[in-house]
């Protein structure tokens, strides 16, 4: 089972909204907890790309493409993270990941299965 789990993509038209999940089964609640969580997307033939994060405190960062439109938030005594959408644009259409982000900034566990957003008209 993979560390990182994504759900909650699908069809949307654009203006509209989905809210994405991330769970940890394998992690111990110590260990998420303090880790700083991101959220992923990547399109065919381009790298993937962080679109947002949230530190243990709660400090989030935005990709400027999304800021306004997206909301990170965790939940620790459930060990999830979530993406919220809203004003979707065709252009935000990717596989979302989430992922931990180690000392450097970069992710830290191997990459889950993602889920789809598709928005079109």
């Amino acid at each position: 089972q993979a560390q990182l789990v994504e759900s909650g993509g699908g069809l949307v038209q654009p203006g509209g909204s989905l809210k994405l999940s991330c769970r940890a089964p394998r992690m111990i609640t110590s260990v998420f907890n303090p880790q700083i969580m991101g959220w992923y997307r990547q399109t065919p033939g381009k790298e993937r790309e962080l679109v947002a994060s949230i530190s243990s405190s709660r400090n989030t960062n935005y990709a400027d493409s999304v800021k306004g439109r997206f909301t990170i938030s965790r939940d620790n005594s459930r060990k999830m993270v979530y993406l919220q959408m809203n004003d979707l644009k065709p252009e935000d259409t990717a596989v979302y990941y989430c992922n931990a982000l180690d000392t450097t900034q970069q992710p830290k566990y191997n990459w889950g299965q993602g889920t789809q957003v598709t928005v079109v008209s």
